[in-house]
């Protein structure tokens, strides 16, 4: 039962965390009526809460293997009570950016979660359970809808006491229901640094959160201020509509999880950032409120949908680092929550609009796009090399003269040839003088007429001994159905042979 519980409690973690993490953001125009802060420095109060909550991310991911769920949870929530208690009672700019940094725990603790829930679940189901699980960003627009709504009503001091309320029932429930079980990996943090920080796998992921998730927390944390400065809306409205934006972002994430669990997830994210190409595009163009709502929705979409694909991707990738690797990735979605807030304040300062902000929006989406079909065709080569080295049979590759281009490990093995020796040279270097030239005849004219040749014939190993082999040659084509190249692949019988005779 304890087992079960933990999906739908880190679920709740998470909302929580977030709600307390877009505190600020979700208060701001309330807070601006008595705190007098500059024009240019809004950017930075909204943003400061992001540093804190991308760096912890990687101790927290490694901890989580080391200590568990459990205990990681109880000590964060503990210690996001001191900031909300001390932004009730702020009164300058500085101490919203000191409160406001602290408040950044609320959004490392997704690295928790997301490094524990797949230890419950096969793998197959991964995606979809981190998806249930990156949800739980939805928090971010409970805070955005309902933080307004009460300051309407109390006033933002108030509400933000509220917080401290909810944080001090989320300890007592892990208190209680976190398990006290859960596996735990003892591997030191600088051996999976050393195997991870080389492999570029890991900083594409980076990238693509760095992305994904960026523009969500960035979308977040800019839409509320934007909407009421830029289009004359009503704060509650411009709280309601970033509320949509945030819970079509949240609801796409899981079903991103779960189609990544069924289909190729490097095509899904070639259509995410595909998407993202185009809809910043059309934000770049300054369009009205309906066309800039499309421009938006399109992108929490695919934020949405990216985000759950790409936390599909890393265990698959990094079964053994995953909690490191974890850590890592939602960092650097994190910090891409935190740059482009402050690039659009200082562009709109410099320009006086947002169009070169998300043309660079657009352009690193395409750079992208392009890596991620990169990645494919990469997998693609490298999971027929595997096949390739992996299968216990010889095989050899010829051009379509003859001459030897590559040979497996398994041929090496069988003939004692390294490939090195062979690798130039014509096949007849293995012809054992049995067959006639009559065979090879026959044999040759069955390749050109059907493609293929099959059966049994004798060799000889490098070291003079002769043996018996079941041999396929096949011819294989380009697109104009020339054939370019001659696949051989073998095994020894000649055991089998003898005990039959």
């Amino acid at each position: 039962m304890n087992r079960k519980i933990q999906l739908p409690l880190q679920t709740v973690n998470l909302i929580a965390g977030f709600m307390v993490w877009v505190l600020i953001s979700s208060l701001l125009p309330f807070i601006k009526e008595d705190i007098n802060i500059p024009a240019d420095k809004l950017a930075w109060v909204t943003a400061v809460p992001v540093i804190l909550g991308s760096l912890l991310r990687i101790p927290l991911g490694y901890l989580t293997n080391r200590f568990g769920a459990r205990k990681l949870f109880i000590i964060c929530f503990l210690i996001l009570l001191f900031p909300v208690f001390y932004i009730a009672h702020a009164s300058t700019y500085v101490d919203l950016l000191v409160g406001g940094l602290f408040l950044g725990v609320g959004g490392a603790v997704f690295s928790v979660g997301v490094t524990s829930v797949p230890k419950y679940y096969p793998k197959e189901r991964h995606g979809f359970v981190n998806g249930i699980y990156g949800a739980g960003n939805i928090g971010t627009a409970v805070s955005t809808f309902a933080a307004p709504v009460l300051a309407s009503k109390w006033g933002w001091t108030l509400t933000v006491q509220f917080y401290l309320v909810l944080l001090a029932i989320i300890v007592i429930a892990n208190l209680f229901l976190g398990d006290r079980r859960e596996a735990k990996e003892r591997t030191k943090l600088s051996e999976q640094l050393k195997t991870i920080y080389k492999n570029e796998k890991l900083w594409l992921f980076c990238l693509f959160y760095f992305i994904t998730f960026g523009s969500f927390v960035a979308f977040t944390i800019y839409l509320p201020n934007f909407l009421v400065s830029n289009f004359g809306l009503e704060k509650v409205d411009a709280g309601i509509r970033t509320a949509g934006f945030i819970i079509l972002a949240t609801l796409m994430r899981p079903v991103g999880g779960w189609l990544a669990d069924r289909f190729h997830s490097l095509k899904l994210l070639m259509f995410v950032f595909g998407g993202y190409t185009l809809s910043a595009l059309l934000l770049s163009f300054a369009p009205s409120i309906q066309l800039y709502t499309l421009g938006c929705l399109t992108i929490a979409f695919c934020a949405g949908m990216g985000n759950g694909v790409i936390f599909k991707l890393v265990p698959s990738y990094f079964p053994k680092q995953a909690g490191i690797v974890n850590g890592v990735v939602s960092a650097m979605g994190g910090i891409g929550g935190f740059f482009p807030p402050l690039i659009l304040a200082v562009l709109f300062k410099l320009t006086g609009h947002y169009a070169i902000g998300f043309m660079a929006l657009s352009e690193v989406a395409l750079a992208s796009l392009v890596l991620v079909i990169w990645m494919y065709y990469q997998d693609r080569i490298s999971m027929s090399a595997q096949v390739l080295n992996s299968t216990a049979e010889g095989i050899m590759i010829t051009d379509k003269e003859g001459k030897i281009i590559s040979v497996n490990p398994a041929f090496s093995e069988l003939t004692g040839y390294e490939p090195e020796e062979v690798i130039g040279k014509n096949p007849n270097v293995l012809k054992s003088g049995i067959q006639d030239q009559n065979f090879y005849k026959n044999m040759w004219l069955s390749i050109e007429e059907k493609g293929y040749w099959q059966g049994e014939i004798w060799n000889r190993r490098k070291d003079g001994q002769n043996y018996l082999e079941w041999l396929t040659i096949s011819a294989i084509k380009n697109e104009a159905g020339e054939i370019n190249q001659y696949a051989g692949m073998f095994s020894d019988i000649t055991y089998y042979k003898t005990e039959s005779m």
